[in-house]
């Protein structure tokens, strides 16, 4: 695992091991930067269910402004502050030990992208998006990767679903701000 590109291009990756986490391919994740690269600059980051974080610091190597890395695992936690570390971004990230629905329920920071990659089949991305809404600005994406077949609704208070992309056994489903459908 590596960030694709930016500041920190080239930068190697720790991942959390085990079965409970599946980092995203580089595939998949040049893919999803592909599709925001005109709204990175700049914008305010969640990187919820963060894992490794290697979402965030991706951005962050892409010219974010903040990214904030929500995980409930201690291990977790721990290997995406070192990559934050290691990739030179201390000063533009914020790192919490939570559980991302009690950190949703709890925020008042507003974010310009939102990366969800919860664990498969469970039922968060349903249950983390309506929280999320009243947390993105008026510029707002969030981008949901999930197993291959799950359905998810139209729309989630204000943002409307744009497009899902399908990646083999995986899925990315980016929901907009109606005014931002760039």
């Amino acid at each position: 695992m590596r960030v694709i590109t930016g500041t920190a291009r080239g930068r190697r990756l720790k991942a959390p091991e085990g079965r409970d986490v599946r980092p995203t391919t580089d595939k998949v994740k040049e893919a999803v930067f592909s599709i925001i690269q005109f709204d990175i600059e700049g914008s305010a980051v969640l990187d919820l269910f963060s894992g490794s974080g290697q979402m965030g610091v991706e951005a962050l190597s892409r010219g974010a402004k903040s990214c904030v890395f929500v995980d409930s695992s201690h291990t977790s936690i721990g290997i995406t502050k070192e990559n934050v570390a290691a990739a030179g971004f201390r000063n533009q990230a914020t790192v919490i030990t939570a559980d991302s629905i009690s950190y949703l329920r709890m925020c008042r920071s507003k974010f310009d992208i939102a990366f969800l990659d919860p664990p498969y089949e469970k039922g968060l991305i349903e249950q983390s998006m309506p929280l999320l809404c009243g947390l993105m600005s008026e510029r707002g994406i969030v981008l949901c990767e999930h197993e291959k077949g799950l359905a998810l609704p139209e729309s989630f208070g204000s943002l409307v679903l744009h497009r899902t992309y399908k990646y083999g056994k995986v899925e990315v489903t980016v929901y907009r701000i109606p005014d931002n459908e760039g």
